[in-house]
């Protein structure tokens, strides 16, 4: 049986990853910066994590934030792996991190090399935008009176259940480099999910475009980020929406 280590174990998708991977017979330990036995801040990295990795066979690095600290968590974990003899590095990525000059996905890049350079046998996956951070960027526009979607940017927005059945798959399988990126089953206009979003939380706003300036958006609207030919998703972001607030945005129902 195989020991894997799950960095961010507790958050929206390591957590899933988790839940497959126990499921599957496999001996998961669950790291991130608050959860015992495991408690460890990747970006301080120490005696802790080395003991995280103790005998851990494979590491699935789902730990991340949009506060910094990526690069740094990164080669914390790396040279603690390489201490460990971990046999294989699996980490998520994002469609787009090199095409789209924003910082986190720059920081997400780096990372990536990190991985790639190691000497670890590694696997990295890209997916584009899970529903969960959509519907939270919407709830965040939705304060206000009106919804004032970015003008001709899209997306394309995967369940994240289904990247935590692939990124289990990948665990427990042989390193594989760089697989085929993993994404949803449409391609939308922002507007139209933000007007999903009102109908099924029972909101009334006014969806309003707006354009905005700078080589970030620019390689959003032109789709740097969207993964068309790999749309393998199966979920659509109105499933999830009446999954989730089948009663209003007080109802939900998981």
């Amino acid at each position: 049986m195989t020991t894997i280590l799950v960095t961010g174990g507790t958050g929206t998708l390591g957590r899933l990853v988790t839940d497959r991977l126990r499921a599957d017979g496999q001996e998961v330990r669950v790291l991130s910066r608050h959860s015992e036995p495991y408690a460890v801040d990747l970006r301080e990295g120490g005696r802790a994590l080395d003991t995280a990795l103790a005998g851990v066979d494979t590491v699935v690095h789902c730990a991340t934030t949009l506060r910094g600290g990526d690069e740094r968590s990164a080669a914390n974990l790396v040279a603690a792996a390489r201490r460990a003899g971990v046999a294989h590095l699996v980490y998520i990525s994002i469609v787009g991190v090199d095409r789209v000059p924003y910082g986190y996905y720059r920081s997400k890049l780096a990372v990536e090399k990190a991985v790639e350079e190691s000497g670890l046998g590694w696997t990295v996956l890209r997916t584009t935008q899970f529903h969960d951070l959509v519907v939270g960027v919407l709830r965040v526009l939705t304060r206000v009176p009106f919804v004032v979607p970015s003008l001709g940017v899209r997306d394309q927005p995967v369940e994240v259940a289904e990247v935590a059945d692939r990124l289990a798959a990948l665990a427990v399988g042989a390193p594989a480099g760089r697989v085929p990126d993993m994404g949803g089953p449409e391609v939308r206009t922002f507007g139209s999910l933000a007007r999903a979003y009102l109908d099924a939380t029972g909101r009334h706003r006014a969806v309003v475009n707006v354009p905005l300036a700078g080589k970030a958006y620019r390689a959003f609207r032109e789709g740097g980020h969207l993964a068309p030919g790999h749309a393998v998703g199966k979920v659509t972001f109105e499933e999830y929406l009446a999954a989730r607030f089948g009663g209003g945005e007080d109802g939900r129902r998981g």
